[in-house]
C-alpha cells in the first residue's frame, strides 16, 4: 500500500499528432483531459502543431511524410523514416514514457513502432469512418484502437481491441451556453447559412457558392463564408449580409447559430456539426486519401443528418434550390430541417475525451 504521504510518480505520456486540425484538436481535447499526466508532443516541422501546441506541451518535431512517392524520392523517404524511428526510439527511453497517443496520419508510424520495440503500450484515435492506411496497417501494433465512427471498425479486423468512442471536440463546442458571435451583427430572427471548406479552404466550393449567394441574400438569408486563405476572388463579393472571412475563431458560435451549414465532409468538422447539432449539405473533398470524405458523408446522410452531393455533379442551380427549400418558411421544410437537426444530435458523442482518457489511463 502506498504511504499517504508518499506519491506516486506522475504518468507521462507523448502525443503524436500532426497536420490539420482532424489530427490536432482531437489530441489537444484529449490532453486537457488528462492534467494529471505529464505531456509531451510529437510532431512535423511546418505543421499546425508548431502553432497550438508549444504554449502549453513541450513539442519534439520529426521530418516525416508520406510513402506515396516513387524512385529516389522513395528513397529519401525511407530514410527520412528510418531516422524518424530512430529520434522517437531515443525521445522515449531518454523520457522514461508511460504511454503513447496517436491520432493517425504520417506522425504515427514511427511513434507507434517505436514504442512497441520498446515495449510501451499504445493508443490510436482513427478519426473516419474508412480508417487511412496508417491506422490499418498499424492497428495490430496498439493496444487499443479508438474510432470515431461505428463503422470503421470493418476495416480494422486485425485490432487488438476496437472501441467506438466518437471524436474528441476542442472545450469551447461543450460550453452550455455555447460562446456569442459577438464581432459578427448577424439579428437573432434571420436563417442563417454556414459555408465552411475545411482546415485548408475549398476553393471549388467557394466559387459555386458565390454563383449561387447572390439569389440566397435576396430571398434574405445571410450568409457566414469561410473561405480559407488560398481563394484569390475571396473578397469579390460584398453584400452586407454576406461575411466572407479567411478564418474564424469561435467556430462553436457559429455552428450553434448556423440554421444549415455547407461543408466538407472531414470527421473533424462533422464531429462538431453533430455536437452544435446543425444540418448540414456536404461536398466531400473529391480529392481525399482513399476517398474518405465520402464515407465519413455517408454516415451522415443514411442517418438523415445530412444530404450528400459529388462536387463534380454539383451545379449552382441545384445548389441554390436546396438550401432556399431547406430555409423556407412552410411547416414541412421546417419540419423536414428540423428533423435532419434531431438527426444530427444523435450522432453526438459529447464525452469522447472523456472516453479516450479512459482508455488512455488503463494502459499506462
Amino acid at each position: 500500500m502506498t504511504h499517504p504521504l508518499i506519491q506516486p510518480p506522475t504518468k507521462r505520456l507523448l502525443i503524436a499528432a500532426s497536420g490539420t486540425g482532424g489530427h490536432v484538436f482531437p489530441a489537444i481535447a484529449v490532453a486537457e483531459e488528462l492534467s494529471d499526466y505529464e505531456i509531451e508532443w510529437l510532431g512535423v516541422p511546418d505543421r499546425l502543431e508548431k502553432q497550438l501546441v508549444p504554449a502549453q506541451y513541450p513539442l519534439h518535431l520529426v521530418d516525416v511524410e508520406g510513402f506515396q512517392k516513387k524512385g529516389l524520392a522513395a528513397v529519401k523517404v525511407l530514410l527520412k523514416f528510418a531516422r524518424s524511428l530512430w529520434q522517437v526510439r531515443q525521445l522515449l527511453q531518454q523520457g522514461r514514457f508511460d504511454s503513447v497517443f496517436t491520432t493517425g496520419g504520417y506522425i504515427a508510424a514511427p511513434a507507434v513502432i517505436a514504442a512497441r520495440s520498446l515495449g510501451i503500450p499504445v493508443v490510436l484515435h482513427e478519426s473516419n469512418a474508412l480508417p487511412g492506411k496508417v491506422a490499418r496497417l498499424l492497428s495490430p501494433w496498439c493496444n487499443v484502437v479508438a474510432i470515431g465512427f461505428a463503422t470503421a471498425t470493418t476495416y480494422l479486423p486485425r485490432a487488438q481491441q476496437c472501441v467506438y468512442v466518437g471524436t474528441p471536440v476542442r472545450a469551447q463546442f461543450l460550453q452550455n451556453p455555447p460562446p456569442p458571435l459577438t464581432d459578427l451583427p448577424i439579428p437573432a430572427e434571420v436563417p442563417l447559412l454556414v459555408i465552411v471548406g475545411g482546415s485548408q479552404g475549398a476553393v471549388a466550393v467557394n466559387k459555386l457558392i458565390r454563383e449561387c449567394a447572390p439569389t440566397w441574400l435576396a430571398a434574405g438569408i445571410w450568409i457566414v463564408h469561410q473561405t480559407g486563405d488560398n481563394d484569390p476572388d475571396a473578397q469579390s463579393l460584398q453584400h452586407s449580409h454576406y461575411f466572407s472571412l479567411p478564418f474564424y475563431t469561435n467556430m462553436a458560435g457559429l455552428f450553434h447559430r448556423a440554421n444549415l451549414v455547407i461543408s466538407r465532409s472531414g470527421a473533424g468538422t462533422l464531429t462538431e456539426l453533430a455536437i452544435a447539432h446543425t444540418p448540414s449539405l456536404l461536398i466531400p473533398y473529391p480529392f481525399a486519401a482513399e476517398d474518405h470524405q465520402t464515407y465519413n458523408a455517408n454516415v451522415f446522410a443514411n442517418a438523415g443528418a445530412a444530404k450528400l452531393f459529388q462536387q463534380k455533379a454539383l451545379t449552382a442551380t441545384a445548389l441554390t434550390t436546396e438550401v432556399l427549400t431547406l430555409l423556407s418558411t412552410t411547416p414541412a421544410n421546417v419540419q423536414d430541417l428540423n428533423q435532419m437537426a434531431t438527426q444530427t444530435a444523435s450522432l453526438a458523442v459529447p464525452n469522447s475525451a472523456n472516453r479516450m482518457a479512459v482508455l488512455i489511463r488503463e494502459v499506462s
